[in-house]
């Protein structure tokens, strides 16, 4: 089938269509790119077809609902289809911000894909196919006990009997699966990984947001790890209520640097042993990883922002000395830039580097600063930019992510020293957290907590 070109790249929206079997992380990877635009300020929404089929009352079906002799569930999950793709179409027309939409289902037949071809044509959405193929046993299992214990299919059900039910389920697209191809898929643009990032097969690609989701897909790695983050312990400047500057770490900050080795000890476990240590440049984050046996590596884009003419004031002397800009900070605090000196945007934008060098990596701690964990986190987290810059982050604090294909787990662990509040809340120039802030403040303080 032959695609019509879509010239106006200004105007063009993008599906992203998921294609691949069963336990081939095509949710994991949907989530990724949803999290990865969105942090880039690109309006991205994913449509999961399987919670439409949960919308039209499937809600824990057995593994004989896939099978495709099944007329009348074959019925139901092509409805399911229809109404993401109609959802989609109303996202795209609701904003003209609204770029890129993700079909995430397993699209698993040509019938099926030259529909949504077809359809995407209608509507001036240009179609981009994203097949993730595996025949790695170890990746595939260890995607199906994920799922077992994780997808909504399987609430209430013990994971054992989840496990077995999801495999035949598997063996039912085994069945029609046909794979993305050069030869009966030329004229389509779709990207292929093939066990990961073994081999990647690249067609058509057309725009520059289409080359950017290519060049994130390929620095994905789909298996468990554990990303550990944490703030420098308290700085001397901290203290002082200050912001930015290269000071060293307070009497309390040593403590949580001697401490940290332990902390990370008694809470990684045997397979996350190879850990490596990522600190920015300045004195603060490599007093604290000082005692760590790891190996350690330094990113001057992990510094912290860059408060320019305010650096080394305290919010006090800011608000004094500049009160429009303290004031224009408040109101816009992702977008302002301090004079002479960096936004939350420009944060973001120098970490993308460091993003994907992550996506890579298995098991890393990033020992760094609070608006670049801020930054960090909402990548993770999927926080909205509006929000980002306003999660507390406490001092003295552990936080473990494990990605998932549903979403990200987080732990706090708390080293119990103690260490000042540097949080910031809006209309304020006084530091410290209120126990009634709400929102995006409680985000990380809600998670679970080991002491």
């Amino acid at each position: 089938m032959v695609l019509k070109k879509l010239t106006n790249e200004k105007d063009l929206k993008l599906c992203v269509v998921m294609v691949g079997l069963p336990a081939r992380g095509k949710s994991f990877i949907s989530q990724k790119i949803v999290r990865y635009l969105s942090w880039l300020s690109i309006n991205c929404k994913c449509f999961n077809v399987g919670n439409y089929r949960r919308v039209l009352g499937i809600d824990n079906p057995k593994y004989g609902f896939f099978d495709f002799d099944n007329l009348s569930s074959y019925d139901i999950r092509e409805n399911a289809l229809k109404l993401a793709f109609e959802d989609m179409l109303s996202w795209f027309d609701d904003a003209i911000d609204n770029k890129v939409a993700i079909i995430d289902a397993t699209n698993s037949t040509r019938e099926r894909r030259n529909w949504i071809i077809k359809n995407c044509e209608k509507n001036n959405v240009h179609p981009m196919f994203l097949e993730s193929w595996c025949d790695d046993p170890e990746t595939i299992m260890a995607n199906v006990k994920d799922i077992a214990i994780t997808s909504p299919d399987y609430d209430g059900m013990d994971e054992k009997s989840a496990e077995d039910d999801f495999m035949k389920r598997i063996e039912n697209y085994q069945n029609v699966y046909s794979t993305l191809n050069t030869t009966d898929d030329k004229d389509i643009t779709f990207v292929k990984l093939i066990n990961i990032s073994h081999e990647i097969i690249i067609n058509k690609i057309q725009t520059y947001l289409q080359s950017r989701i290519v060049f994130y897909v390929m620095n994905i790695r789909i298996k468990p790890k554990c990303i550990w983050l944490s703030r420098h312990g308290e700085s001397i400047y901290n203290v002082e209520q200050k912001i930015g500057g290269d000071s060293s770490l307070s009497e309390r900050g040593l403590k949580y640097a001697s401490k940290l080795k332990s902390l990370i000890k008694e809470n990684v476990k045997n397979n996350e042993q190879d850990l490596s240590v990522w600190t920015s440049t300045l004195t603060r984050t490599k007093e604290t990883a000082q005692y760590l046996p790891y190996s350690k590596l330094e990113w001057k884009a992990l510094d912290e922002l860059d408060a320019g003419v305010c650096d080394g004031m305290t919010y006090e002397e800011i608000e004094e000395i500049y009160p429009e800009d303290f004031k224009a900070r408040d109101e816009d605090k992702y977008e302002y830039r301090y004079r002479g000196g960096e936004s939350y945007r420009d944060v973001v934008i120098r970490l993308e580097p460091v993003i994907m060098e992550l996506e890579r990596q298995e098991n890393v701690l990033i020992i760094t600063h609070q608006a670049v964990l801020r930054c960090i986190y909402a990548y993770f987290m999927n926080v909205p930019k509006e929000e980002s810059p306003w999660v507390s982050i406490p001092l003295h604090t552990l936080i473990k992510l494990e990605p998932r294909a549903y979403g990200t787990k987080v732990t706090r662990i708390k080293a119990n020293i103690p260490a000042v509040s540097t949080y910031k809340e809006k209309g304020t120039s006084h530091v410290g957290e209120s126990s009634s802030a709400k929102g995006s403040h409680n985000l990380l303080v809600n998670a679970p907590e080991i002491n």
